[in-house]
């Protein structure tokens, strides 16, 4: 039997599966809940939470989704916060922390003093990010503008 024949072929399916349980994993089940920046995630409110309470809004944002329990987590900034689920009584149901990280997929380059970030997947494309020189996510910013003018339809 070709072993990697089986395992290219399984691959798709084990993607979905890790997906589809990381997607329906509470919010409890670790002690810390890891987000990129400007990047967001789904995770299942625990039974009882009525109230949210978010350490840092700087750091990450929690929107509450009430019709089907689920929370979106977005990173915002580098950094740790925390994020507190209260009952309709007030009693805290569970305390979480959020660290929110740089994405895997991110390239920076330091130039002297200078720090400029690339989007690498698959390829390497100038981005922007929170430590960036000011110059250098200027330039990209206005090269996003200019792209956007170009793409509008009735703009030119």
């Amino acid at each position: 039997m070709n072993w990697r024949r089986v395992s290219r072929l399984m691959f798709p399916f084990a993607v979905v599966a890790a997906a589809t349980g990381a997607a329906s994993r509470s919010f409890a089940d670790s002690r810390t809940l890891y987000v990129d920046v400007d990047r967001a995630r789904v995770v299942r409110m625990p039974d009882g939470a009525h109230t949210i309470i978010i350490g840092n809004p700087l750091v990450a944002d929690v929107t509450m989704l009430k019709a089907n329990r689920l929370l979106v987590v977005t990173g915002k900034s580098f950094g740790t916060t925390n994020l507190i689920l209260l009952d309709q009584t007030g009693a805290e149901v569970v305390e979480q922390t959020i660290t929110v990280t740089s994405p895997a997929d991110k390239l920076v380059v330091l130039r002297g003093t200078r720090r400029e970030s690339y989007a690498c997947s698959p390829d390497c494309a100038p981005a922007v990010d929170l430590a960036d020189d000011r110059e250098y996510t200027s330039q990209v910013v206005d090269a996003m503008k200019l792209h956007e003018s170009a793409a509008a339809p009735g703009k030119r």
